[in-house]
């Protein structure tokens, strides 16, 4: 009797025992019958790139997990070319670029068995910024040409002070160096006394700083800089009127300094990544560009 009282025991036991086990990692329904979401299992989305861009995506991403409350959205900058290569390096989920990839991009992406597959998410004009001190308010496409590649060196050579022009410049790996360089610099070289600047806001904070510098910056930083900066109209000739970048200008194609802004994936987007593009070319997403400065991608 004694003995069949004991094997019960461990029965009941060794059945408690299993269905713990097979229960721990599952979710559980509270009193109420909802579910506990901290059990659940949770999706993360990796974004890298776009210096430029880290403020739009962020915003993104923090609206997006609002409603997404089991994705978790990680976002760093570092420069489009940084974001290229790490798609190409399988270490992102998405890259951020403010430039199309490159041709040398591509055929790396072919050797790795890489498919980079883009969406225009907006659009962006590259605002020319300097001191407000500084007098000088309008420049045309070839006096920037000419003081970025170290031709015009003093403020007096564009109609402003004779004093000595700071140039401030992205880094190389940087999609807005790029694009500045091919649109407005017609893909000369920049000038060797450039200063080279790791992030968007250090030329923020350096012609903030310096009376006498110069720099460029996304449409939404140079709006976010307020009063501190003076955003410089610009002339596509010496006869016509200079043009401030704005949305409107942008739209309409009347500001020369302009592009649009991507998200690479490899391959088409699928699952929680795909959910994430899409919400940013909705309607809400594409209103958060607006709100952050910058130009609906439509």
């Amino acid at each position: 009797m004694k003995r069949n009282v004991l094997f019960l025991l461990i029965a009941l036991l060794s059945t408690l025992l299993l269905s713990v086990s097979c229960g721990g990692n599952q979710a559980t329904d509270d009193a109420s019958g909802k579910r506990d979401a901290s059990q659940t299992q949770r999706q993360s989305i990796t974004i890298k790139g776009s210096d430029t861009m880290v403020h739009l995506v962020s915003t993104w991403a923090e609206a997006f997990m609002e409603k997404n409350p089991d994705i978790d959205v990680s976002v760093t900058g570092g420069g489009s070319g940084t974001g290229i290569a790490a798609l190409l390096n399988g270490t992102t989920d998405i890259c951020a670029a403010s430039r199309k990839i490159k041709d040398k991009e591509t055929q790396l992406a072919e050797q790795k068995e890489i498919t980079p597959v883009e969406k225009i998410v907006a659009r962006d004009g590259i605002a020319v910024i300097t001191n407000p001190e500084n007098p000088v308010t309008e420049l045309t496409l070839g006096q920037l040409k000419d003081i970025f590649t170290g031709t015009c060196t003093s403020w007096d050579g564009v109609g402003g002070q004779s004093e000595n022009i700071v140039i401030l410049s992205r880094e190389n790996n940087s999609g807005t160096y790029v694009f500045f360089q091919k649109k407005v610099l017609q893909k000369e070289d920049y000038a060797g006394s450039a200063r080279l600047m790791p992030a968007t806001s250090a030329i923020v904070q350096s012609v903030t700083d310096d009376k006498w510098s110069i720099g460029y910056v996304g449409l939404g930083f140079a709006l976010s800089a307020g009063e501190k900066v003076t955003v410089i109209k610009v002339k596509t000739s010496d006869d016509s009127e200079g043009v401030t970048p704005s949305e409107a200008t942008v739209r309409s194609g009347d500001y020369p300094i302009a592009r649009p802004l991507h998200l690479y994936t490899n391959g088409e987007p699928s699952g929680a990544v795909k959910s994430f593009i899409d919400f940013c070319i909705s309607a809400e997403g594409q209103t958060i560009v607006q709100e952050t400065g910058y130009v609906p991608a439509g």
